[in-house]
């Protein structure tokens, strides 16, 4: 009977692994991505009501880098800056795709200085499709 129990426990630890790799590579897993789909299932008015609901930690700024100047999370939309994360409430989500957040990291290395906060970039283009200088070869939303 132990010979038995120890290969059925191998079999389920194995069977669990396989579950989880395969559901964090489900489409919609991604967790710095709004897409249309959740827009739309929660009826949401504004993109800053979306980001709101579904990733209120986008909207906050990580630590200060300075106490004079501190940056802040700026906001583009289709590849034009915006400003500040206030003004994801004058976007409708009727024309937007997608709504993708870029931590301080890769902001700065995909706009530049200034972007230590990160990004919250508001697409109104199909899903998989950056305008144009957007994507800077990686072919990723």
């Amino acid at each position: 009977m132990r010979i038995l129990v120890v290969p059925l426990a191998v079999l389920a630890l194995s069977a669990g692994a396989c579950l989880t790799s395969r559901s964090a590579s489900t489409p919609g897993s991604d967790r710095n991505l709004i897409t249309r789909e959740q827009i739309a299932d929660s009826r949401f008015q504004t993109a800053y009501e979306a980001v709101e609901a579904l990733h209120s930690n986008w909207l906050l700024t990580r630590g200060t880098d300075s106490f004079s100047n501190p940056s802040e999370v700026k906001v583009y939309l289709d590849n034009t800056m915006l400003g500040g994360t206030t003004t994801l409430r004058d976007i409708t989500t009727r024309t937007v795709s997608w709504i993708r957040f870029y931590d301080g990291v890769t902001a700065q290395g995909r706009w530049g200085i200034g972007h230590s906060a990160g990004v919250i970039f508001v697409s109104t283009h199909t899903a998989g499709i950056d305008p144009p200088g957007a994507n800077r070869g990686t072919g990723t939303p």
